[in-house]
């Protein structure tokens, strides 16, 4: 019998009955990445006995890439590496060549520049042979290099151990559109035709992750972490997700979306289907509209002429579901204004947690709208929404000095709902973005001011922060028991985000630079002593030479 025929439940040590052997081929790929494949391909073998092959899928590499894991392979048995002739131009084709390769029953897929953490393959295969689901998926966390900062990636998915028997019963299963953080039963891919978009097609794993679906597999869900993403955003060459400054990349993810919602519509899966759908709302517009301030007006015209041109496909039944969901306002915006328009404002609302500014506009009936002169964009829907949901907006000022440097808070009024739920308090609290650590908790009264507004202040001092990148949050707290996590817009003007140098007996000397951030809340950059002040002068004679 061949080994796709063979139970794997009845693959096993003999030493260790519950564990698998020999049943998982790991499928790297990689193009002139010569840097890191081989630390890619080690993180695969290092995982053990439970992986009887690697597949290193070289895709015409012109660095000495090929030669490098032929050199590795001379070692290691267990490494096989397929040199392609010509180079493909995307991540598709390699990953398809890999999949024809293996021999084994179940098979993973693995990038160049990164690498899978130790017991990977053993907590995904040990839940899909226990539960025998088609795919295991667990957590991928992103790590962002060099600092070596980590966030989850979907965490919500992989909270806990779960069993989904129908992916249309966990309609959030869409959002994760990685290939790389699951285990494939090999038999299910082949018998479903499963592959990759063949080419220069980019964000091919949201079109296969659609093709998964739509074949409606037993699926497995683990909390272990089992993929790290090597995220390097100062790399010469960016990753396909991280070039996002030309047109022809939204072009691409928008292609790669539209194919998904075809494939899962197509083959019933009309949940899954609406689920993609609200997922671009969600995820994709939000995270484009939240950079587009920062591109040119070619660009800005292309981009708002191609999404109204994508979002027109959307029906009644799309923009029907969760109507007051900022993602949906902001299409709507966007289909409603035949030029780009309002973009600080929609930035605002693309942040996470979103936030509506003012100005705040009312049909003549009194319904609230968006602006005055696109009155069809309703804003109805905020009449119902839950407080701790609402796109609540508060402004933050500070202006870095000597210890008590005051941080001002302005909470703007939404339509009427916030009044009545009696804004109480705000926590504030400094989260550095490298490591998550938490600095200068405080607790503040909100207190009514200005007609439609409450008003909060605290101190904060500057030399009492480590190094790093801070971000400010907030929770306001009401009277009526609700409580709502925000982020803080920055004002920007007169001077309040200049750099400032704090004396400190610490130290010496501290640089603060407060700044506004791709969705424009506010965070704090600090740099204490000589050696930190140094690196930011060099950082920045560095940007102007170059």
């Amino acid at each position: 019998m061949s080994i796709h025929g063979t139970d794997p439940t009845f693959l096993t040590d003999p030493a260790a009955p519950c564990a698998p052997v020999g049943v998982v081929g790991v499928v790297v790929i990689g193009y002139d990445d010569a840097a890191h494949v081989a630390d890619a391909v080690r993180s695969a073998l290092a995982q053990g006995p439970a992986v009887r092959e690697v597949v290193a899928v070289d895709d015409c590499s012109t660095d000495g890439s090929a030669e490098l894991l032929a050199r590795l392979a001379g070692t290691e048995p267990r490494l096989r590496v397929v040199r392609r002739p010509v180079n493909s131009g995307g991540c598709g084709s390699p990953r398809n060549t890999g999949l024809d390769a293996v021999t084994t029953p179940y098979v993973m897929f693995l990038d160049s520049d990164d690498v899978l953490p130790p017991g990977a393959v053993d907590a995904l295969l040990t839940a899909a042979t226990e539960e025998r689901a088609e795919v295991a998926g667990g957590l991928c966390v992103r790590r962002e290099l060099p600092s070596g900062r980590e966030v989850p990636w979907q965490g919500a998915l992989y909270a806990a151990r779960a069993v989904v028997t129908r992916p249309a019963r966990r309609p959030r299963l869409v959002h994760d559109t990685l290939c790389v953080n699951k285990l494939y039963r090999t038999a299910f891919l082949r018998e479903h035709g499963i592959r990759f978009p063949e080419g220069r097609f980019r964000y091919e794993d949201v079109v296969f992750t659609a093709r998964v679906l739509a074949a409606a597999p037993r699926i497995v869900l683990v909390p272990d972490r089992v993929y790290v993403w090597h995220v390097r955003r100062s790399a010469e060459r960016l990753s396909i997700s991280l070039d996002r400054a030309d047109i022809t990349n939204w072009q691409a993810r928008t292609r790669a979306c539209r194919t998904a919602y075809e494939i899962l519509l197509g083959a019933g899966q009309k949940r899954l289907a609406r689920a993609a759908r609200a997922k671009f709302l969600d995820h994709e517009l939000r995270m484009y509209v939240r950079e587009l301030g920062l591109r040119d007006p070619h660009y800005r015209r292309a981009w708002w002429e191609h999404t109204r041109a994508h979002l027109a496909e959307y029906d009644a039944a799309d923009w029907s579901r969760g109507p007051g969901a900022p993602g949906r306002l902001i299409g709507r915006v966007v289909l409603a204004s035949p030029e780009p328009r309002d973009l600080p404002r929609l930035r605002e609302l693309a942040a996470r947690p979103a936030r509506l500014c003012p100005p705040y506009a009312r049909a003549a009936d009194g319904t609230p709208v968006w602006s005055a002169d696109l009155p069809q964009v309703t804003l109805e829907p905020l009449l119902t929404r839950p407080v701790r949901f609402l796109p609540v907006a508060v402004d933050a000022e500070l202006r870095p000095r000597a210890r008590a440097a005051p941080l001002r808070l302005r909470l703007h009024e939404l339509y009427g709902r916030l009044a009545p739920a009696g804004p109480a308090t705000v926590e504030v609290r400094w989260r550095r973005r490298e490591d998550g650590a938490v600095a200068a908790r405080r607790t503040a009264a909100l207190v009514p001011a200005a007609p439609g507004t409450w008003t909060a202040q605290t101190t904060l001092d500057p030399a009492a922060f480590g190094a790093g990148t801070w971000e400010l949050r907030l929770r306001l707290r009401f009277r009526d028991g609700a409580s709502r996590e925000v982020t803080a817009h920055a004002l920007t003007g007169n001077g309040r985000l200049r750099r400032r140098a704090v004396v400190s007996l610490r130290h010496g000397v501290v640089l603060v630079r407060p700044y506004a951030t791709n969705s424009g809340s506010l965070a704090l950059r600090v740099a204490p002593g000589v050696r930190g002040a140094g690196a930011v002068v060099r950082g920045r004679l560095r940007r102007l030479l170059h």
